[in-house]
């Protein structure tokens, strides 16, 4: 039987197709060649360099380095309010650890005496923080307390008893609350990043203090009214 001539025609037909597919993948892998060796591979170091921030180091050590600074280097902001919310918790230790010493020896209440020990701790803990942050932010801080807050360590060094548990309990939480509104208007405001994480750690620390002092039975409608009115927004 004779083969279909007409059905072997497009076969050989395919000759030329094949010639042309393979001179063009030839053509594209001498394209490809030129590019290694020429501009488009000099281009890949600066590239990673620019990511790099032009350093030559990676931004998560930049943060390590720089501490209150953000990845790329550039030192982040801290205003004048940022600088007052360190010294006022600087401040703010400097009067309420004496004083929860004081309640260990002066209350009547076990519950102002471990109000006292709530003082103690927590204002040890953000009294170390807050030096090392300040250090890193070239802020200066005091070593006293204000003449109001030392006037107040004053008042309770003058009393015993229950006396002494009620001039605790309301002088303290008034403290507390007051300062408990500038840590909120710092954290929801501040563009630094020490100073967020220092608010979130004196807040923690503040709720903890109001919590353990109302608890005492003793803070007085007064002081909550003196509070309020201190932080109505004017």
């Amino acid at each position: 039987m004779r083969p279909n001539r007409r059905a072997l025609r497009p076969v050989s037909g395919l000759r030329p197709i094949m010639l042309i597919v393979v001179a063009v993948a030839a053509i594209a892998a001498l394209v490809a060649a030129v590019r290694v060796t020429g501009g488009e591979a000099d281009a890949t170091p600066a590239v990673a360099t620019a990511e790099d921030g032009g350093s030559g180091h990676h931004s998560a050590a930049g943060t390590e380095d720089t501490g209150g600074q953000a990845g790329s280097g550039a030192p982040q902001p801290i205003t004048e309010v940022d600088k007052t919310f360190l010294v006022a918790v600087r401040q703010a230790g400097l009067w309420e650890i004496p004083a929860g010493r004081l309640a260990q020896t002066r209350a009547s209440s076990e519950a102002v005496k471990r109000a006292g020990l709530h003082l103690l701790d927590g204002h040890s803990k953000l009294d170390q923080l807050v030096r090392e942050d300040a250090a890193i932010l070239g802020v200066t801080l005091p070593n006293e307390a204000t003449a109001e807050q030392q006037g107040f360590v004053k008042q309770m060094e003058n009393a015993e008893g229950a006396e002494f548990d009620r001039i605790f309990a309301n002088l303290l939480r008034a403290s507390h609350g007051k300062i408990f509104a500038t840590i909120a208007e710092v954290r929801a405001a501040t563009q630094n990043d020490l100073i967020r994480r220092h608010a979130r750690q004196a807040n923690q620390t503040v709720l903890d203090h109001m919590e353990v002092l109302e608890d005492t039975g003793l803070v007085d409608r007064e002081t909550l009214a003196e509070v309020e009115e201190a932080v109505k927004p004017k």
